[in-house]
């Protein structure tokens, strides 16, 4: 005798309105969520502002490295017989000159990064010190025979200061050089570690 099947139980019939309800409410409910998400991960105007503070910090800061490098050659060729005529115990024809125009020239305060700053001071103070000694020779020249060598041993002491002050913020350029892009920029005032100074690293110029 065959066996009678079991009824199948009714399936729910779907309201088509409710279904769309639903559809609509999901679409509305992702489309905020995506909008939040975009609003969360897109940068805020102060973000925004910020950041191109930053770049436009960071673009004057390596102009400003480019011409205090270039300034410091300038410097460089220009005492350079100073240096030499002061080691070598030569007449000081025009060095008082020269170093009046270099001493003026850093007198010029310009604002920038705390690092670039340093670099400017040490090299103002280097020049500085160059004239001190060029004075202190030249009031040699015409002192006592008891006044004169002393005044010459304190002329010499100076000029050495002067260069191995200049050899720190040389250092401190040549850093600058390389955070900035430039590459290695070797500005220093005598390659001998005269009085402790420091002196180039030998990496190539213009090297990362």
């Amino acid at each position: 005798m065959a066996r009678k099947q079991a009824p199948r139980p009714a399936r729910p019939s779907i309201d088509p309105w409710r279904a769309v309800r639903l559809l609509a409410g999901l679409a509305l409910t992702l489309a905020i969520g995506v909008g939040a998400g975009l609003e969360i991960a897109a940068p805020s105007a102060t973000e925004a502002s910020v950041a191109q503070l930053r770049k436009a910090e960071a673009e004057r800061d390596s102009a400003q490295i480019r011409e205090l490098t270039t300034m410091a050659r300038n410097t460089k060729q220009a005492v350079t017989p100073v240096l030499t005529g002061l080691a070598a115990g030569r007449p000081p024809d025009g060095w008082k000159a020269v170093m009046s125009l270099e001493v003026q020239r850093y007198s010029i305060t310009v604002s920038g990064a705390t690092a670039t700053n340093v670099a400017r001071g040490a090299l103002r103070n280097a020049v500085e010190l160059l004239a001190a000694a060029v004075d202190t020779y030249v009031m040699a020249q015409t002192a006592a025979p008891e006044s004169r060598a002393a005044l010459l041993e304190l002329a010499g002491r100076q000029r050495i200061l002067a260069v191995a002050t200049w050899s720190v913020a040389g250092t401190q350029l040549d850093q600058l050089s390389i955070d900035a892009g430039n590459g290695h920029q070797h500005v220093y005032l005598s390659d001998k570690a005269e009085g402790g100074a420091m002196t180039p690293d030998g990496a190539a110029e213009g090297s990362s």
